[in-house]
């Protein structure tokens, strides 16, 4: 088959790899109707995440099950299936209190590469979620979404308490930002504002229940949060970029007693001790748990309540994967979607 392959810092290849088989029982291969690039996948791109050699690149996809392993039972041949970027048994004491992202038994789904035209997919019971019926083309992208970047958001808005009477400010202009902007509208919340300098960016925040955009960074971005909140803070931050700058911010932007929810992939951030004992802000976040809100998210799709599939201003076929970094790389795209 076709993937996509990360030889080294900004050089994408599209080659040929080994065809995925069942290795366990538990395992299903699906032939993958849409994947795309993520935010994180940038990190080694740019040379700041060190790999070993040659790497499988991909980690979010959706498609249709071609094979299952003897033990599957959830999901069967011909049926279309939404998954996360981590692989869980959703059995474990540690999913079943909704953390699948730290099941005891997760399988890290970028080691196997979902830009490719077929992926393995290990503990298929436990990851995979199948719609009623094959989807139209069009509901795709906003099921693609659901694998990562838009339960990857909605984690951080719930993780930032983001709900009815409160105003929730989001840190980060990518797609998870941008789709935490849609989740706490989702969740009730009275005000959104946004931390964007980028007017496409900005005008699609709006589109998904921004109601305010800031456009300051750094100690000038907390100074315009504390303006827009009787100089209290926001009662919910979202973090969603992970540097030392934009966690700061986050903190900083949050008022006592306050919330932050934190999924950007931290890259040498530190917290100073003293600055959070007296700050009385609640930090939550990590890798996001998607498992947890497939269910509910697939349903919001379905029935077009959301449309997540929003954020995908770049589509194209995965030959061009490379590309699709590039614009990513340079901010010409906010996220790119690729057709097997």
């Amino acid at each position: 088959m076709r993937g996509a392959v990360l030889h080294a810092p900004g050089d994408v290849r599209v080659e040929n790899r080994d065809d995925p088989r069942i290795e366990q029982p538990t395992d299903a291969i699906i032939r993958l109707s849409a994947t795309c690039v993520c935010g994180s996948d940038l990190w080694p791109y740019r040379g700041i995440q060190k790999l070993a050699g040659p790497t499988a690149m991909g980690h979010e996809y959706v498609g249709v099950v071609e094979e299952i392993g003897s033990e599957v039972t959830a999901v069967r041949p011909g049926q279309f299936v939404v998954g996360s970027f981590w692989a869980s048994d959703n059995t474990c004491e540690i999913c079943r209190a909704g953390y699948q992202s730290a099941c005891v038994n997760r399988v890290v789904m970028g080691d196997l590469g979902s830009q490719a035209e077929y992926l393995r997919v290990p503990l298929a019971d436990g990851t995979l979620v199948a719609t009623p019926e094959v989807p139209s083309a069009d509901l795709i992208p906003s099921y693609l979404a659901a694998s990562d970047v838009l339960g990857t958001g909605w984690f951080a808005a719930v993780a930032a308490e983001a709900g009815p009477g409160r105003t929730v400010a989001v840190v980060g202009d990518g797609a998870v930002g941008l789709l935490a902007v849609l989740a706490a509208r989702q969740l009730g919340a009275e005000r959104i504002i946004a931390m964007s300098r980028h007017e496409s960016r900005q005008k699609l925040a709006r589109e998904f229940g921004a109601t305010d955009i800031v456009t300051e960074r750094g100690e000038a971005g907390v100074a315009r949060i504390k303006d827009l909140t009787n100089g209290l803070g926001a009662h919910s931050v979202v973090e969603a970029v992970g540097t030392q700058e934009s966690m700061m911010q986050a903190v900083r932007s949050t008022r006592a007693g306050g919330h932050v929810g934190f999924v950007g992939v931290t890259h040498d951030v530190s917290l100073p001790g003293m600055e959070m004992f007296f700050s009385l802000v609640h930090l939550h976040g990590g890798p996001a748990p998607v498992r947890r809100f497939l269910p509910h998210l697939m349903e919001l799709i379905g029935d077009r309540t959301i449309d997540p599939g929003r954020v995908f201003d770049l589509e194209l076929p995965l030959e061009q994967a490379a590309e699709g970094y590039r614009a990513m790389d340079e901010r010409r795209a906010i996220k790119t979607l690729l057709r097997p």
